[in-house]
């Protein structure tokens, strides 16, 4: 499948509210995961990104500019998989429930 189409289209990136970074002790080691219908399907920790944020938002200024409230999507751990339509999606950060939704 062509990826933008697969991934970018309408609605296709929800995302949770914001917090502060000074919220968490370390942003180089917070849990996440992801649960479809009920069973995790992704889970990771910040401490296995292959890039510092740092890194990443220093490699992509070069190239486009940013401004506040601008997002940068990354990868995401093994488990991708297609979602379909009625699936619940529920995203979590350190086991606080940020996203909850179904698919439309």
């Amino acid at each position: 499948m062509p990826w933008e189409l697969a991934k970018g289209f309408d609605g296709s990136a929800p995302i949770s509210n914001f917090f502060p970074k000074s919220q968490f002790a370390d942003l180089y080691d917070l849990n996440f995961k992801l649960d479809v219908n009920g069973q995790n399907r992704q889970t990771g920790n910040t401490k296995d990104l292959l890039f510092k944020f740092e890194f990443i938002i220093a490699f992509v200024s070069k190239y486009i500019t940013l401004k506040k409230g601008d997002l940068i999507f990354t990868g995401t751990p093994q488990g991708v998989a297609k979602v379909n339509i009625g699936d619940r999606l529920e995203g979590y950060l350190e086991n606080q429930k940020l996203l909850d939704f179904c698919v439309k």
